[in-house]
């Protein structure tokens, strides 16, 4: 389908945040925002950044085929990736996929036949410390198991939006591509919810309780510098 006028008003607010001559860096926030349009990057798409950016077809296809969060068939509403890298699949995280897999009858990339589930693995989703973890829409769900992965997405085939265990309530992978273009998202409360938690400073926890309170290098540690006095390599 053509683009909209509003994509097209959007696309041009991209590139304008770029230095003239450099508008192909606008490319990324331009592919999330087509994607917002039809929930793929489609041949239309790639056709219209292509022209808007005065590049190749085949330099847009080659952005888009290279990174995962650009999809080339229609994503279903909720995009649920779960992490099956070392962490967390030595913990449950190909337990968890599989029983998806089986619970909702689609594999990788594979969406549910009502459209509101996408499948997929994920390579790794950066959360080893809350290991296995599964997100949303690239909201966090973490230290699920089988059956807590379930009851998520039962939830979300309700039409209920489960809480993230961190990070913003969701919304719809349509929603969260304009965001990835760069958009605000106008919902009240939408950037509410909790950070990095006590898992993810533990290393430094255990390290700053094997240094005695107050020492230099105690300090050191906490602000992240070195005392002046401090011995360096080759002194």
């Amino acid at each position: 389908m053509p683009m909209t006028e509003r994509t097209r008003a959007a696309v041009r607010d991209i590139i304008a945040r770029y230095p003239q001559g450099r508008s192909r860096s606008a490319l990324l926030p331009m592919l999330h925002l087509v994607q917002a349009e039809d929930g793929c990057v489609t041949a239309e798409g790639i056709e219209f950044c292509a022209t808007e950016l005065g590049i190749t077809q085949a330099e847009v296809s080659a952005v888009a085929t290279f990174y995962t969060m650009y999809k080339r068939q229609p994503a279903g509403d909720w995009l649920v990736s779960v992490c099956t890298n070392l962490s967390c699949a030595l913990l449950g995280g190909e337990d968890v996929y599989a029983r998806l897999s089986q619970h909702l009858g689609v594999g990788h990339d594979q969406t549910t036949p009502d459209g509101a589930i996408t499948l997929e693995h994920a390579e790794c989703l950066a959360a080893c410390d809350y290991a296995p973890v599964m997100t949303v829409n690239y909201e966090f769900f973490d230290q699920v198991d089988p059956d807590s992965a379930v009851e998520i997405v039962d939830a979300l085939q309700r039409g209920e939006r489960p809480v993230p265990t961190r990070g913003a309530p969701l919304c719809t992978f349509v929603e969260a591509s304009r965001q990835l273009a760069g958009f605000h998202d106008p919902r009240p409360g939408a950037v509410a919810g909790p950070g990095v938690g006590e898992p993810s400073v533990a290393g430094l926890l255990i390290a700053d309780a094997g240094t005695p309170a107050g020492t230099a290098a105690g300090a050191a540690r906490r602000t992240h510098t070195v005392p002046t006095d401090h011995p360096t390599k080759g002194s």
